[in-house]
C-alpha cells in the first residue's frame, strides 16, 4: 500500500512501498480555509438523505448510525456528489473535500498561483480546484463547496477498490461521532445550540467504560496531546493514516522507548526513495491510558507545519485509533476512548 501525504507548501507528499501502509487520505493543506465555503441546510426530512443502508432514530432526528465498511485499515462509507454516488473515505486528516480526479476531470478547474505542493523528494507542482453543487452525506445537504482534485489511482489499485474521493472535518466537526471498529458502524449526531451542555449518546452513561481526553481543533485537524519518555507530544489524529507516525526531530530520549523491527520505503512523487525504520513505542501515554508496545514509523514531517498552529510531532492512526470504541465531541472538544 502507498503512503501519501499531500502537503501544500510546508507540507510533505510521500508513497511507502514495501511495507504496506497507506496515508492516501491524509492530507495537510496549509495556507487555505474551506470551512467558510459551506452553506448548511436545516430541517432535512429522510427523502433528502442519499445514503445508502442510513438509519435514523427518528424521523427529521439529528442522530443517526451508519454502516461502514473497511478497505484495509481505511473508513469506506457512501455518499453522493451531485450526480455521483458511491464509495468515500472518511478522513480527520483532510480538512475539506477532496474529489478524485479520474471521475471528476470534467469539472471547471482552477489553480492557485500560491497552492505549490512539495514533497519529500522536491516539487511537486499544483493541486487543482473545483465547486460542487451539492454533497449529500448523512442528516446533512451541503451546496456551493470548494473541493481539491487529486488522483487517488495509487489508493485504488492497492485497495482493490473505487474511491469517488475524501471526506473530512467541516462535515463531521459540528457534533459527535462514535467510531464502533467492532460493529462496524459510526454514531453520528448534529449537536444543537440548546443542548451543547446537556448532550451525551447513551454510550456515554457509563463514565466507568471510557476516559475523556481534551482536543484542540488546529486548520480543521484534530490535536490531541499524549506522552513518551516524559515528553508531551503534539500529535494529528488522523482515522484515514493506517498506521502511527512519529517525527524524526523529536528527542533522543524518545526514540530510546523505540524497539525498532523493521524498515519501509518512502517513495516521493518525483520516484526518489528514503528509508524510515518502523517499530514499537514501549509505553505510549494519553489521558490516564497508557498503551505497551504501539506501533510507529519514523519520518521526516519538518514540512507538516500549520499555517497558524505550528508543527506537529507525529500522528496517531488506525493502529492506535483501531483499538477501541472511539468517540468525539467537536463542540466540547472532548475525546472518548473505551476502554
Amino acid at each position: 500500500m502507498a503512503i501519501c501525504i499531500l502537503l501544500r507548501k510546508h507540507i510533505t507528499s510521500i508513497r511507502l512501498s514495501k511495507t504496506i501502509l497507506t496515508f492516501g487520505a491524509f492530507f495537510l493543506f496549509a495556507n487555505r480555509s474551506i470551512a467558510n465555503n459551506i452553506s448548511a441546510k436545516s430541517n432535512l426530512s429522510e427523502t433528502k438523505i442519499s445514503f445508502p443502508c442510513l438509519h435514523f432514530t427518528s424521523k427529521d432526528s439529528n442522530s443517526f448510525t451508519l454502516p461502514f465498511s473497511m478497505a484495509g485499515n481505511l473508513i469506506i462509507i457512501k455518499a453522493k456528489v451531485d450526480n455521483t454516488e458511491g464509495s468515500f473515505i472518511l478522513d480527520s486528516g483532510c480538512p475539506g473535500l477532496v474529489l478524485n480526479l479520474t471521475y471528476f476531470r470534467d469539472y471547471p478547474r482552477t489553480i492557485d498561483a500560491d497552492d505549490d505542493t512539495k514533497g519529500i523528494t522536491g516539487n511537486i507542482g499544483y493541486i487543482e480546484h473545483t465547486t460542487v453543487k451539492e454533497l449529500n452525506f448523512g442528516f446533512k445537504t451541503e451546496f456551493d463547496i470548494k473541493a481539491d482534485l487529486i488522483g487517488l489511482g495509487h489508493i485504488e489499485n492497492k485497495k482493490g477498490i473505487k474511491i469517488l474521493g475524501l471526506i473530512g472535518m467541516q462535515f463531521i466537526d459540528d457534533g459527535e461521532i462514535i467510531i464502533d471498529y467492532e460493529k462496524s458502524i459510526i454514531y453520528f449526531h448534529k449537536i444543537a445550540k440548546f443542548e451543547e451542555k446537556t448532550y451525551k449518546h447513551k454510550m456515554l452513561a457509563d463514565t466507568s467504560l471510557y476516559s475523556v481526553i481534551n482536543f484542540e481543533v488546529v486548520d480543521n485537524r484534530i490535536i490531541v496531546k499524549s506522552e513518551i519518555a516524559g515528553k508531551i507530544l503534539r500529535l494529528i489524529i488522523d482515522c484515514a493514516a493506517e498506521t502511527n507516525v512519529l517525527n524524526t526531530k523529536l528527542p533522543n530520549v524518545v526514540f530510546d522507548n523505540l524497539t525498532i523491527n523493521g524498515s519501509v520505503l518512502l517513495t516521493g512523487a518525483s520516484n526518489s526513495k528514503v528509508e524510515a525504520i518502523k517499530g514499537d513505542i514501549k509505553d505510549f501515554k494519553i489521558g490516564n491510558k497508557t498503551i505497551t508496545n504501539l506501533p510507529f514509523i519514523v519520518a521526516n514531517l519538518e514540512k507538516t507545519c500549520f499555517a497558524y498552529g505550528g508543527c506537529v510531532d507525529g500522528i496517531l492512526g488506525f493502529d492506535f485509533l483501531g483499538l477501541q470504541k472511539i468517540g468525539f465531541n467537536f463542540v466540547k472538544h472532548q475525546m472518548y476512548l473505551w476502554k
